[in-house]
């Protein structure tokens, strides 16, 4: 007899997503499949069908959730870093990880590859939702975003680039891999001095 716990749809959404994200970091995006992620927690091709659709509509779940995941993360940096209790370090190793250790990197790629240019819509927009978040623990509603909004895009492309090809660059340049995260800190703690000073002047 099966002991295997009924969850509720979100639940086994969640689940299926969960095993997705681990997938990707072990495997690489192609290997992100229905089938793989069924057998990952234990259900039916059919069951995870029935939750995304597709494979490709299982990919774009995993991107908005990636997303989704990691900026309330970065979130929770910031505020920690404004109360104290974390540096701008933080913020920079979080999103560096999300795109390289995480697979959210060759995540993008492979949905661009792929033609599925929709899938960066829900990342882009937890994008956006941080940094107007960010903006307002700092300065309030009305706040400018403008300092944040500028280093949200360097720092990202960077992190990108880096978790596509930071390894292979670094070596063949003989240089420190880490000197793009130094640069990325300078930048996030730049920003959040100019966010200040325009929120108390």
């Amino acid at each position: 007899m099966s002991t295997r716990k009924r969850l509720s749809p979100e639940q086994s959404r969640l689940a299926a997503l969960e095993a997705a994200r681990q997938q990707l970091i072990e495997g690489g995006p192609q290997s992100v499949t229905l089938k793989a992620v069924a057998t990952r927690i234990g259900r039916t091709h059919a069951n995870i069908l029935h939750h995304f659709g597709s494979a490709a509509d299982l990919q774009k779940a995993l991107a908005a959730f990636l997303a989704q995941t990691v900026c309330d993360s970065i979130a929770e940096a910031f505020r920690a870093t404004r109360n104290g209790v974390g540096t701008p370090r933080d913020v920079v190793d979080l999103t560096f990880d999300a795109f390289g250790a995480e697979g959210g990197g060759p995540l993008v790629m492979w949905m661009l590859a792929t033609g599925h240019e929709d899938a960066l819509e829900p990342v882009l927009e937890s994008i956006r939702h941080l940094i107007e978040a960010t903006v307002a623990d700092f300065q309030g509603d009305g706040g400018n975003s403008r300092a944040l909004h500028e280093v949200a895009l360097n720092v990202v492309l960077m992190a990108l680039g880096d978790g596509l090809i930071g390894v292979q660059l670094a070596d063949a340049l003989r240089v420190d891999r880490e000197g793009s995260r130094d640069l990325a800190e300078k930048l996030v703690i730049d920003a959040l001095t100019r966010l200040v000073a325009s929120g108390n002047g």
